[in-house]
């Protein structure tokens, strides 16, 4: 088998696999309204625009509304919206056509946000604006609700310097002559389908990652969950003593990491107007008369970091979800991030991981290019036993299968260096798509982002060239038949047509590489095998 086809076999391959991971993450979802569970649970309140408080660290800005004290919007602060923008990425929202919130709670007998009381509590705040200050250790902004019966709940968020996770705690002042029972709830909700303004990526196949809810538990790790089940009402109900739940987007998430009180209960659930909902309730706990009581919970909303989610929760470092190649993604990110952190640019660190990873396969390399060698030289002799037994087929591959035991030549070892190239190929893709640190990284020049495509298209049309020049330098001019050879001809085009759309770091790699393989292979073909 030649150098060449063996190449577009793996490019058929990748492409073709990126083509179905694309129909995967599509949500075909109906528009079909679903009732809502409660005003707890489920759509906006009307008086959400009466009264909001705005709280901000170094990091993130958050708006909260006095109506039940829920996080409706939330602005990233080290992070553009777009690459060019000059706006903060705006992570949670609340509009006319979209809705994004983190919200929370108690419920139960007791709770002020049970759906028997229909609405939700007004809290009050002694001001408007909360901001961390300069060698500030933490920020704790408490926002109170009295009912009654004279019973006190106190809401408190907390935020820390440079930290995307926010404490919730809730302290209950029982003043009054009865025993309470509650629970605490946090959830969030978002509208299905995206507007316009959000829905960036939905133009490429190529850059399409998961979107939609997740979980944690004591039997799973990490579990996605699509909005489509959540539209058909195919809902979670999940008991754990330990896990989170969260919404997930490419590169950012929101999750609730509810403290250990026992056995939570995990669900889902589809509200009105297209929204769906993931969220936990946690044990009932119970204040005597006279008694205080705390329950707390903390919130992430931010960027996927993984070495600072997993000091968060246990296992939601795993919301970085580089598919089923994880197991290489990682140390492969992990890689890169020391280079970066030597060289400072990304695109010089992905050129040294090319280099790397064609070091790494030499020794296969050179292995393919001498079977091929070899191959090569026993065609006359394979043309004598075509000629000999013209007509018994089974004859024919009896004897080439002879000779090639005889020589010591394995026919199928010209593929293996193709099938090992195939999995670090994708998943430095995943990991590319994936990783918010190469969000908005710039390589130089024109090349703004390595995980966006090229916005000239000049990297996919030198990939094209150097596939061409691969072709064209090896073997395929041995090609007898010549509808096949104009196949094999016109495959570089085909395929850079569908590298326009693949992120500019990736395609980088594969131009590395690409030049890696003209050298190798103007090296090894000129390799005289030993008889």
């Amino acid at each position: 088998m030649e150098v060449q086809r063996n190449f577009f076999i793996f490019a058929f391959l990748f492409v073709s696999f990126l083509v179905w991971q694309a129909w995967q993450n599509q949500s075909f979802l109906t528009s079909k309204k679903n009732e809502s569970i409660n005003s707890t649970f489920g759509s906006i309140n009307e008086q959400r625009n009466i009264k909001k408080i705005f709280i901000k660290n170094d990091v993130i800005s958050l708006v909260i509304n006095m109506y039940g004290g829920d996080i409706e919007e939330a602005d990233l602060l080290a992070y553009k919206n777009t690459l060019n923008s000059s706006e903060p990425f705006k992570l949670l929202e609340t509009t006319s056509d979209f809705i994004y919130q983190a919200q929370s709670g108690l419920i139960g007998r007791d709770g002020p946000d049970s759906a028997i009381h229909n609405t939700r509590p007004l809290y009050n705040s002694n001001k408007k604006i909360y901001k961390l200050q300069k060698n500030q250790k933490e920020l704790r902004v408490p926002i109170t609700w009295i009912n009654k019966n004279g019973v006190i709940y106190k809401k408190i968020f907390i935020l820390k310097p440079n930290r995307y996770d926010v404490q919730i705690e809730y302290h209950i002042h029982n003043l009054s002559k009865n025993a309470l029972k509650m629970n605490m709830f946090g959830q969030i909700k978002q509208t299905i389908h995206l507007p316009e303004k959000r829905n960036i990526y939905s133009r490429n196949f190529a850059l399409q990652t998961f979107r939609g809810a997740a979980y944690s538990s004591n039997d799973n790790k990490y579990e996605k969950y699509k909005f489509d089940y959540i539209s058909n009402n195919q809902n979670l109900h999940v008991t754990t003593e330990n896990g989170w739940i969260a919404m997930l987007q490419q590169y950012f998430a929101v999750a609730w990491i509810p403290k250990n009180l026992g056995k939570n209960t995990i669900y889902t659930s589809s509200l009105d107007s297209g929204i769906a909902a993931i969220g936990y309730t946690t044990p009932t706990i119970d204040i005597p008369p006279h008694a205080s009581g705390t329950i707390e919970s903390k919130l992430w909303i931010g960027p996927e970091i993984q070495k600072e989610m997993q000091l968060v929760a246990k296992n939601l470092d795993l919301t970085v979800d580089y598919g089923w190649l994880w197991f290489l993604s990682q140390p492969l990110f992990k890689l890169l991030a020391i280079l970066y952190n030597i060289i400072g640019n990304w695109g010089v660190s992905i050129i040294l991981i090319t280099f790397f990873m064609k070091g790494i396969t030499y020794p296969l390399t050179k292995a393919q290019y001498n079977s091929i060698a070899k191959m090569r030289s026993l065609q006359p002799k394979i043309k004598e036993i075509k000629e000999k037994y013209t007509h018994d087929k089974k004859r024919i591959s009896q004897e080439i299968i002879n000779l090639y035991k005889k020589k010591k030549i394995n026919p199928l070892g010209s593929f293996l260096p193709i099938f090992i190239q195939m999995p670090i190929f994708l998943s430095l893709y995943y990991m590319l798509i994936g990783s918010v640190e190469l969000r908005h990284a710039p390589f130089l020049l024109w090349i703004n982002d390595l995980s966006d495509q090229d916005p000239y298209y000049v990297l996919p049309i030198i990939m094209g060239l150097t596939m061409f020049f691969i072709q064209k330098t090896s073997s395929t001019n041995n090609v007898s038949d010549p509808f096949q050879k104009k196949i094999m001809n016109f495959i570089p085009v085909v395929f850079t047509v569908f590298f326009l759309w693949f992120p500019s770091g990736l395609v980088l790699y594969y131009i590395i590489s690409n030049l890696v393989t003209i050298i190798q292979q103007k090296f090894f073909l000129s390799y005289k095998p030993k008889k």
